[in-house]
């Protein structure tokens, strides 16, 4: 995979980022297991990471970091997102009780230095706000992250489930560029196109990542009516590319200019996922299924 720009501000990373947001069963998320799936990417020219604090019951983060210690692959070769600001109980976060937003100086402060000592690296390539505490001090924050940026810790400053207005909140609180906004969007989730989120990233010269582009397997196996029938012309469609119909669905998410955020532990159906980079979907083939999706055909 050829790498580019994940905004006019950089950085540059590969058109496909591999999330471990679907790595919460401690029993079956190990090392080995870890491992297996960061080869399989970055054989497959996936070289950019996506982690947070709480992903793998907030282990993860650990387990990642134990392969960079063992020179699995080269540090500088790779690319590491990771993002605080949602909290959720957990037995080793004995003083959470209720699931809440957090984006004060200091825990944004404590969970750049757990990442970069779990990740076992000096820097982030970029720290996200995983969502907005609609009650912090939001220049605290700005200021936060901008002397994060200056320290060299962080890279790059991005957001995870903004809308457009607080995209627009926390971009004039801070003088440095944000490179990317992480939304939900697939072909059985149409809501950014319809509430901004795609225009306004666009506008400030990003690309979008679309998380759930697989619709967290509701495309391949979802019963309702929808997910029913665009599974129906996927297939039909993926017969005239001929390829998997879920290589189609990320096309779709593709075709916006979106990179896809892929979190599936099932080998072939990442490689499924990254065959759409050899897809140029037709113009009416996504509309035909947008329209189904929106139940207008």
């Amino acid at each position: 995979m050829q790498k580019i720009y994940l905004s006019d501000a950089g950085p540059k990373v590969s058109p496909a980022v591999y999330s471990f947001h679907r790595w919460q069963e401690e029993a079956t998320t190990t090392s080995a297991s870890m491992e297996r799936m960061v080869n399989l990417c970055l054989e497959l020219g996936i070289n950019t990471f996506d982690h947070a604090d709480i992903y793998g019951s907030y282990h993860a983060e650990e387990l990642f970091g134990q392969l960079i210690s063992q020179k699995s692959f080269k540090r500088e070769d790779i690319v590491l997102f990771t993002k605080c600001g949602l909290r959720l109980p957990h037995p080793s976060q004995p003083e959470v009780r209720v699931k809440h937003y957090d984006t004060s100086r200091q825990h944004i402060l404590r969970n750049v230095e757990e990442s970069l000592r779990k990740l076992k690296t000096d820097y982030l390539d970029i720290f996200l706000l995983y969502h907005l505490d609609p009650i912090s001090n939001l220049e605290e924050t700005a200021i936060t992250l901008r002397q994060l940026k200056e320290s060299g810790k962080v890279k790059n400053i991005g957001v995870a489930n903004f809308s457009v207005f607080q995209h627009q909140l926390l971009a004039a609180y801070l003088n440095i560029p944000i490179v990317t906004n992480h939304i939900e969007l697939n072909i059985l989730n149409t809501q950014a196109l319809d509430n901004g989120q795609i225009d306004y990233i666009k506008q400030r010269y990003m690309r979008p990542l679309a998380s759930g582009p697989l619709a967290d397997g509701r495309i391949a196996n979802g019963t309702d009516e929808i997910a029913v029938r665009v599974r129906q012309k996927l297939q039909e469609i993926g017969q005239k590319y001929n390829v998997d119909l879920e290589s189609i669905a990320v096309a779709w998410v593709i075709k916006l200019g979106a990179l896809p955020l892929l979190g599936t532990r099932d080998e072939q159906r990442l490689r499924n996922a990254v065959n759409a980079f050899d897809i140029d979907l037709e113009h009416q083939d996504w509309y035909e299924l947008y329209a189904i999706s929106r139940g207008e055909i």
